[in-house]
């Protein structure tokens, strides 16, 4: 009888074992991407104590950064949770964007700005052979929070 109960037991062990096999072998998640060959140099930080017009909530930081990639670098997946606002000093990028089951892919160059929305992920590479310097500055981030969160590969972009 105690030998019939631990081959029952066992059994319903393996099954156990091998559901939690398959179970992460489906939902084991994508992990972000890291950046390469990129350096973020921190200009500032201040929180805004103001009331002035342009839509900055009381209390978040504006966080302002000079990013550097070399050739063949790039940002990696990320985010931004209050969005960014940047100005390309010098040099060339491309900015890998799902949209939609779709992949956007824009091209800046020095002297030209965008911006980048709250949470909108993208991964941005440097596909030339001269490093790119951008200044970046970003609004509403959250006190003592990174204004960069990393992100998983989407796979919607087919990316260098």
């Amino acid at each position: 009888m105690k030998q019939v109960i631990r081959r029952a037991l066992l059994s319903v062990g393996l099954v156990g074992v091998a559901m939690a096999a398959v179970t992460a072998a489906t939902v084991t998640p994508s992990w972000a991407t890291p950046p390469q060959n990129l350096v973020q140099t921190p200009l500032a930080r201040g929180t805004n104590t103001s009331h002035g017009t342009i839509p900055l909530k009381f209390g978040t930081d504006v966080v302002m950064v000079q990013i550097t990639v070399q050739p063949g670098g790039s940002s990696g997946w990320h985010s931004h949770p209050g969005g960014a606002i940047i100005v390309v000093k010098e040099g060339t990028l491309t900015v890998y964007s799902p949209i939609r089951h779709r992949c956007r892919i824009t091209t800046y160059s020095a002297g030209q700005a965008f911006i980048e929305r709250p949470g909108e992920v993208d991964n941005v590479f440097n596909n030339s052979t001269f490093p790119y310097v951008l200044y970046v500055t970003f609004p509403r981030v959250p006190p003592n929070v990174s204004p960069r969160t990393d992100e998983p590969d989407p796979g919607t972009c087919k990316v260098p």
